[in-house]
């Protein structure tokens, strides 16, 4: 079976400092694959490489075999890789409901076109009305993004990733700044959309990454020195040195 990701050997320098230096991963279809590691490890940097923010210095990344290389991030969006973010990326003033239809019109086929109204895009509006559903916020669709919770405007961001048609989701530090419970929730969130894509994440609550991830692999110094299913990884001596400082 062809990975859905594939990283060969990445490296990625900004003058004389080296951030990446040979990451290698593979990311299989259908699963969640969360990627841990101290912070300065580079797991941003990663993300960024990933998702075409960033060029590679050397090594290959390839999405759905399909190599990566030169492509800007709207090219790769467009493929089926789309990325959240640590810092909500919505559109406040618009309403929920037009936050996720603004991101379904590109996947339906609509470019830029101003003769015609989007409220007469049946199709469109009802995807946006069970993306909606998906994400929890059917008694919120008409308000604006401004006026949620953090964890809502969240959920909505997941919801904007989803509603592109997107094969493969990257999450960056989906959970961070929830309480226990919106982080529960999150995760039951997380859990629903991935049953049909492939996830990778990046989170630093251990808690939500051993209750979702099917894989983990662990990233230090720009390097993923393992890469297993939970239990693997917990018990690994080398993750406990290299990620908790002690083999205790």
């Amino acid at each position: 079976m062809t990975p859905v990701l594939r990283l060969d050997n990445v490296r990625k320098s900004f003058g004389p400092v080296e951030i990446m230096r040979g990451a290698t991963l593979e990311v299989e279809p259908g699963e969640i694959h969360a990627i841990i590691g101290p912070n300065g490890a580079g797991k941003s940097t990663l993300f960024n490489l990933i998702s075409g923010r960033l060029s590679v210095s050397s090594g290959t990344i390839e999405f759905k075999g399909e190599n990566l290389e030169g492509l800007k991030p709207f090219e790769i969006f467009r493929r089926g890789l789309s990325r959240s973010f640590q810092v909500s990326n919505i559109c406040p003033r618009l309403s929920v409901f037009e936050n996720v239809r603004c991101a379904l019109l590109w996947r339906y086929g609509w470019r830029y076109t101003f003769w015609r109204s989007i409220d007469g895009l049946p199709d469109v509006n009802q995807r946006a009305e069970d993306v909606i559903e998906e994400i929890g916020l059917c008694m919120r669709a008409a308000e604006p993004a401004a006026v949620l919770t953090y964890a809502e405007q969240r959920a909505l961001e997941i919801g904007v990733t989803i509603a592109s048609g997107a094969d493969l989701i990257l999450l960056d530090e989906p959970t961070a700044g929830m309480s226990a419970q919106e982080a529960e929730q999150a995760v039951a969130l997380i859990r629903r959309v991935s049953e049909r894509r492939s996830l990778v994440l990046i989170e630093h609550d251990m808690n939500v990454v051993f209750d979702l991830a099917d894989r983990i692999s662990v990233l230090v110094y720009g390097r993923i020195i393992a890469t297993g299913r939970p239990e693997e990884i917990r018990n690994d001596p080398a993750v406990k040195e290299a990620y908790l400082g002690t083999t205790h």
